[in-house]
């Protein structure tokens, strides 16, 4: 008996639809406040998230402040779930559970770790947790360009907790880059790579 495939959804399918939401979530954004206020409800707001607006901390993460902000994010995307598909193309799920996982944490992070950064948009924070899970998952299977896409990343982060982020970057998307989402972000994938590993490894000696 022929097996069924382990996903219908393909990890491009599930990148395309993340990219179809931030675009369309973008082109509201260039209609409000015809159309609906995108950036007033779904924008994370610390202030607002306190006082029970909790989607925040997931949406915030979809909206962009304009067209270079939205490309480079989406660009960097697709790039990293390229870079790491052999971790995702037969496990689809275990790629929307990790997005889902890490958009939540991110947001949590923020509130919670960086209270005086009352707004934030952007998939940078959510790439970094993404970068930083696939890094250590081509650890666990041998890798070693595992380890130098580790460190590049956790030096990146330093560099930018340090000195800030470029000048060219912050002018180009027109707002401050929220480095401190970066730091949030490699911590949030660190965490969930640990999760992981940890299931993965007791179901491997329970079966």
């Amino acid at each position: 008996m022929a097996k069924a495939p382990l996903s219908t959804v393909k990890p491009n399918h599930f990148t395309l639809i993340i990219s179809l939401i931030c675009l369309v979530l973008f082109a509201l954004t260039l209609t409000s406040p015809m159309i609906i206020d995108t950036n007033s409800i779904f924008k994370f707001e610390h202030d607002a998230i306190a006082n029970g607006q909790i989607w925040r901390i997931v949406t915030g993460n979809l909206l962009h402040t304009n067209a270079w902000h939205l490309v480079m994010n989406l660009a960097g995307l697709w790039v990293i779930v390229f870079l790491h598909e052999l971790h995702y193309k037969r496990h689809t799920p275990k790629l929307i559970l990790l997005f889902i996982s890490l958009c939540i944490l991110e947001g949590i992070g923020l509130y919670v770790f960086s209270p005086e950064l009352k707004a934030y948009v952007g998939l940078s924070g959510v790439l970094h947790g993404l970068f930083t899970f696939g890094a250590v998952m081509d650890i666990r299977k041998g890798l070693r360009s595992g380890y130098l896409l580790l460190l590049g990343v956790v030096a990146k982060v330093a560099y930018e907790q340090y000195f800030g982020a470029s000048a060219g970057i912050t002018e180009l998307i027109n707002a401050r880059v929220a480095t401190e989402s970066h730091l949030v972000g490699v911590f949030a994938g660190l965490i969930c790579a640990l999760f992981w590993s940890t299931v993965a490894y007791r179901f491997k000696y329970r079966k």
